[in-house]
């Protein structure tokens, strides 16, 4: 890496950030994507999440562009297959598409790097400032300091963390949904478990604090580990919040405990029948984290929105996920059923952090009530709204205007262009 001057630097290699990365190269910017880890694809292989729903919705397509570029290209060089998008599926997760993860992030490398996108890893904000017009971003390399400036920043690091360093103000939601720290264990045979006994086992080795509730579930109130061995350990228990999830303390504290989870869960199957061959083959990098801040925006996407379909004027994207607000115990959970046909739309004003100028939030921070946020956090919208957020990036350092202030049919028609969905069309 060359430069120390972009048109847009990008932080955050995840499901927003590669695709604003992607969109802002192919948009004609010179641009750069900072990513603490050492491979793109944020919760998707990091955290072990690989099936990032939806881009279906009520029997049409609602989100394409780079994120169906990506994801539709790696399940057919991996030999896969997408589910079939032409019934309603009774539940949403049939329509969910698993993606491999060691296709997907080379795949993202690819497209970055053909769009004339610089890639940084192992690199980390530490500081960013207004510089005239635009922005000086201050990151931590394993060299140390360095000092870049960038027309527009783009934060794409799921929880507002430039947004927070420039000092523009955050919601809070006070609580934090649990997170998961996922794994992929091998060594049984489902069809020859005494499952009842393995519960009962469950429950009383968390009788006596050898495991806990939720090592081996999502409810702590119905404690049972049958969710864990089907799902083999993806996506199979929950990590309580910290308060400070969002910071390196906190994040520090839930990676820690999810490790223990892990182990707890092995070394207690391991003195179980069935389980002398257990092996946990492989524990994600990242607890994969649901909920921590979202940014106070120009615009706020909210339930009743959600609920009712509203079309913003300038609507940038649709977005479709049930509402999934995940919960320790039983009765904490909240997930109200969404009308027939419902769609969210999120607008350009959701990404842009209130009285800012050139600065953008793409992701699950993005300005959203808690209940709306807790559908439309997952990583399709995510991916749309980093595309969004590229192209509109790149636009406006040509126009030689603001993000703020660019013309809206100049940033839709070029999204369009480039296999966007945007309302009120529909696939």
């Amino acid at each position: 890496m060359q430069n120390d001057r972009y048109d847009v630097i990008i932080v955050g290699g995840g499901a927003a950030g590669v695709n604003a990365a992607i969109q802002a190269g192919r948009s004609g910017a010179r641009a750069l994507l900072v990513e603490k880890n050492g491979r793109l694809g944020g919760v998707t292989v990091n955290s072990g999440i690989n099936y990032p729903g939806l881009f279906h919705a009520w029997g049409k397509q609602i989100i394409r562009g780079t994120g169906w570029e990506l994801v539709e290209r790696t399940v057919r060089e991996s030999g896969g297959t997408l589910p079939d998008f032409s019934q309603v599926p009774a539940r949403h997760f049939a329509h969910q598409i698993g993606v491999d993860m060691m296709i997907y992030p080379a795949l993202c490398d690819e497209l970055i790097v053909d769009a004339g996108t610089e890639i940084l890893h192992h690199t980390m904000a530490a500081a960013a400032t207004r510089n005239g017009d635009g922005w000086r971003l201050t990151v931590c390399t394993k060299e140390g300091l360095r000092e870049l400036e960038a027309k527009v920043l783009i934060d794409c690091t799921g929880d507002a963390n430039l947004v927070s360093m420039a000092g523009f103000k955050l919601r809070d939601p006070g609580a934090s949904q649990p997170a998961t720290l996922s794994c992929f264990a091998s060594g049984y045979d489902l069809d020859t478990l005494d499952m009842d006994a393995v519960n009962v086992a469950f429950c009383e080795a968390v009788e006596r604090g050898e495991v806990k509730a939720s090592d081996g579930g999502w409810r702590i109130d119905q404690p049972s580990i049958s969710h864990w061995l089907r799902s083999r350990g993806q996506n199979g228990n929950h990590i309580e919040a910290t308060p400070d999830a969002r910071t390196s303390a906190g994040r520090s504290a839930m990676e820690i405990e999810g490790r223990r989870a892990i182990y707890r869960v092995y070394s207690f199957l391991r003195r179980q029948p069935g389980f002398e061959k257990l092996r946990i083959d492989w524990v994600s990098p990242e607890v994969g984290i649901r909920e921590t801040v979202t940014i106070e925006g120009e615009e706020t996407v909210t339930l009743e929105d959600f609920r009712t379909s509203r079309i913003y004027p300038e609507a940038i994207c649709y977005a479709y996920y049930p509402i999934d607000l995940h919960g320790m115990r039983s009765y904490d959970w909240q997930t109200p059923a969404l009308p027939k046909g419902a769609l969210a739309t999120i607008p350009r004003g959701a990404l842009i952090p209130r009285g800012s100028r050139n600065l953008l939030a793409a992701g699950r921070c993005f300005s959203s009530d808690r209940l709306a946020n807790s559908a439309l956090r997952v990583q399709v919208p995510c991916m749309a709204m980093g595309q969004a957020a590229g192209a509109l990036a790149a636009l406006a350092v040509q126009h030689r205007t603001t993000i703020n202030d660019l013309a809206i049919d100049l940033l839709t028609d070029h999204l369009r262009e480039h296999d966007a969905i945007i309302p009120p069309d529909l696939g």
